[in-house]
């Protein structure tokens, strides 16, 4: 299975957490096929939006939810 990677971003209720808000504003930046790829973009968006304390960029795993029984390093 390919390492496929998610860069998404949104609005969250508080900058400690990971609690998005506005669900359907969220900025979904594109799935990628390895993690430098999507490091790339998240870094470009996350730049982007630095003076606001409330917009955060992530990078999901995807192909650790989708093969939960495969190894970190694998």
């Amino acid at each position: 299975m390919s390492k496929l990677h998610l860069v998404m971003g949104g609005r969250v209720s508080d900058p400690q957490t990971l609690d998005f808000c506005e669900l359907d504003n969220m900025d979904l930046v594109g799935v990628y096929p390895d993690y430098a790829s999507a490091e790339e973009a998240w870094r470009s968006n996350a730049q982007r939006t630095v003076d606001d304390a409330e917009m955060r960029y992530v990078i999901v795993h995807l192909h650790r939810l989708l093969d939960p029984e495969t190894p970190e390093q694998a």
